[in-house]
């Protein structure tokens, strides 16, 4: 798997996760707060899309994961 899948990946279960512990409906509801990590993934995603980079995907490069596209 390529740095940029696994970079989705992770934000996609970040995502998931974070609505599931602050959505108070959710079983495993913790805190509406938590919606705010949602949202901060979100800006991520959306910066990286117009800058072109991304934290996540050059963490993953120094740790050997491969690139590519």
């Amino acid at each position: 798997m390529t740095s940029w899948q696994l970079v989705r990946v992770i934000a996609g279960t970040f995502i998931l996760l974070s609505l599931a512990l602050g959505i108070p409906g959710s079983p495993i509801f913790v805190s509406q707060w938590w919606l705010a990590f949602t949202a901060f993934i979100g800006l991520n995603l959306l910066q990286s899309g117009f800058t072109k980079w991304c934290l996540m995907d050059s963490l993953l490069r120094k740790l050997g994961v491969p690139g590519g596209c």
